[in-house]
Parts: C-alpha cells; structure tokens; sequence
C-alpha cells in the first residue's frame, strides 16, 4: 500500500531511511533539514513553514520532498522577485508559495529522495498537486535528471551561474599556481603575502576539533557579516553547534588568528568528494583576509585532502580570478495562472539565451593559462 502524506517536522522519520536516498549529500541529511527545523531557523514564523511530502510503502518511509511554504523569497538565491511584483501590480498573491529547496543553502542535490524513477514521479506529482492551491511551485538546484522529470510534467527550466574550482590531481597549492596566467598567479601571491604580513594564519578544525567556544566565536563573526549587510541572519548558534555534533565528519572551520587571538573565521561543509564553502565573518577588518580564509584555504584543503571540487557558493564574478570556473545550475518552476506562466515562459527563454552568452564570455577570460601557455610557473613571481 501506498501512502502520501504532509509531515512538518522530520521527528518522526527514521533517519537511517532518509539518509540512504540523500546520495551522501551533507545539507539533504536528516540531521541537517531536521536542525534548520527544530532550531526554529526554517519554521512557519521566519516564513519557511515546512511541508515535506512523505511517502509510505506499506507502513514504512519510502521518499520524500522537502517542502516549505514560503511567505517570502529571502534565501533562495534564484530571484523571483520581479515576478513576486508582477503579481503583485496586477492585484494578485504571488505569497505563499511552494518551494522544494534546501533553506539559505544554492547547492545542487538530490530535491526527490526515493529509490524508483516511479516514486519520484509520484512525488513530483504530488508537489504539482498542492501547488494548485497557493500560486506556484520552485525547485531549487536539482539534479539534471530531476529537472528533466520536472520539465516532462510541464515545469519550466531557469539556469543560473554558479562558481566552482576544480582539482586537475594538484599536488600542492604551488602546482595550482603554476596553471594560471602569470598576472592572476601574481595577484594571487600578493594578496595571501599581504595577509601574513598582517600576521594572520590559519588552523583547520574538523569534526570534534570543533568546540563550543569555536562555534560561540564563528556566531559572533556571522552575525557581524550580516550586521555589515544591514540584514537579517538566518541561522542561530544552537544550530550550528547541532550541525557540529550531528554531523562531525561532514564539518570545517577555517580559523583566522593573529598572535593566537581568532579574528575570523569561514564555516564550510564537505564530502569524501566536495568542499562546500558556506559562510564567513570576522570580528576585525583586515584586507584580503576574506579571499584568504574563503577560498585559497579552502582550495588549499581541497587539495590537501585531495577532493576533487570546492563549490563557493552563489554569484560571486570575483571567484573567477581565483581559480573557480562558472557552472550552470537550474531550477524548476510551475506557475498555476496560465497568462504569468507564458509570461515567465517567454522571459526565461530569453535569460537562458543570456545566461549561455555570458557563461562563454566568463570562460574567455579564464584565469588558468591555455594549452600553449602550459609548463611555467609556480617559481615566477
């Protein structure tokens, strides 16, 4: 027998089910949705209102789709603003709406958790379903063949620009240098001497090298991150330190220190494959320290620990000359009034046109040397 049910919480789901169809993805664990949850982060009152589709096969958990009712579109890191207002200037609710994502995390996964392609279609349409009743459903970086199943059930596809390094089997830091264009390779040599220079080193804490006053000190630099913003933080400290228990083999924290004192610090998540970076703050200004602490130590543990991509996060054109090349990442949309449907329909074939036009101008300007440049390097200033 087969049940499809509304669940609000993940209490009373067995972790270990869930966990097998995550396909080793750290922010799809039960751990981690269930903490955005019962930490408040994710809840009806920071209008992220959980509505996780559950699928029962004879009494036992067999799929799922994490799904929030949102009241807003802060988190998301694929803008529907304009169209939220579009709605909004013709006297229509574009709020709430259905969103399948992982909360304040742009990081492709797994957003149909089930065994069998028949199972996700069940999912799928379930979601297309409930979004009947409220104006539309998003589904946030998917894997391709998701979105191919999502579009088959008439979604339509958006494609936005991510920034990702890759390892090339690196054997140091040095040796990545050594690939890129003399100009970006001295740029990149300047800004980390200017860092030691300010006296600032770095320590990697993983796992349960992570204490409490780690995760007391990294919330206190968060928190100025968003402060500086003028913005609102979406997560807590009980959150983190959750995470950091829950989750230990999945945990970095690169610490910036000078003299011992910790100044900074960037949260990132990862996998025997994938360095995820996630957040940073500091307690004190010091240039270049966030180029540092974000990315060249993170690439620098990527390669250490020889991992073969470090995903920086959304936007960000800067990270191009440090190494990340653009990547496409999609989403999935169906909206139920059918004049804004072909309305956003015709505005993505145009922004996919742009999108695939400035991917080939980003790669134009690649920081790494070409194939007839290969062979010099890490030794030149």
């Amino acid at each position: 027998m087969l049940k499809l049910r509304i669940a609000e919480t993940l209490g009373g789901i067995d972790a270990a089910a869930w966990n097998r169809l995550c396909s080793g993805n750290p922010f799809l664990r039960h751990e981690f949705l269930h903490a955005l949850i019962d930490t408040g982060c994710a809840s009806a009152r920071t209008g992220w209102q959980p509505q996780f589709i559950v699928l029962e096969r004879d009494g036992e958990f067999a799929g799922a789709m994490p799904l929030f009712l949102k009241s807003h579109s802060y988190g998301e890191y694929v803008f529907d603003w304009a169209w939220a207002d579009a709605y909004s200037r013709h006297g229509l609710e574009y709020y709430p709406k259905l969103l399948c994502a992982v909360p304040f995390t742009p990081v492709t996964g797994p957003r149909v958790l089930a065994a069998t392609d028949a199972d996700r279609a069940l999912l799928v349409g379930k979601a297309l379903d409930l979004a009947k009743g409220v104006s539309s459903l998003h589904v946030l970086f998917p894997l391709e063949a998701e979105a191919v199943l999502m579009h088959s059930r008439g979604m339509m596809m958006r494609r936005t620009v991510q920034f990702h390094w890759q390892n090339s089997g690196y054997a140091d830091f040095d040796d990545f240098l050594s690939r890129l264009t003399h100009q970006k390779r001295k740029n990149l040599k300047q800004e980390r001497r200017k860092v030691r220079e300010a006296g600032v080193t770095f320590r990697w804490l993983r796992g349960e090298e992570i204490r409490d006053e780690h995760w007391e000190f990294f919330n206190r630099c968060y928190l100025n991150t968003y402060r500086a913003h003028q913005s609102t933080p979406y997560l807590n400290l009980e959150f983190f330190k959750r995470i950091g228990k829950a989750l230990p083999e999945h945990t970095l924290l690169i610490l910036g220190e000078r003299n011992g004192a910790p100044l900074g610090a960037a949260f990132n998540l990862y996998t025997p494959t994938t360095l995820y970076g996630r957040y940073w703050g500091a307690i004190e200004y010091v240039p270049l320290m966030h180029f540092e602490a974000c990315y060249y130590q993170a690439i620098d543990f990527a390669i250490a620990q020889k991992l073969d991509l470090f995903e920086g996060g959304a936007q960000g054109q800067h990270k191009l000359f440090r190494g990340l090349l653009p990547v496409e990442t999609l989403s999935a949309h169906w909206l139920a009034h059918p004049q804004f449907s072909k309305a956003v329909e015709d505005f993505l074939e145009r922004e996919t046109e742009g999108i695939a036009k400035y991917v080939n101008e980003l790669n134009e300007h690649s920081p790494f040397k070409r194939e007839a440049e290969q062979g010099g390097g890490a030794g030149e200033p």
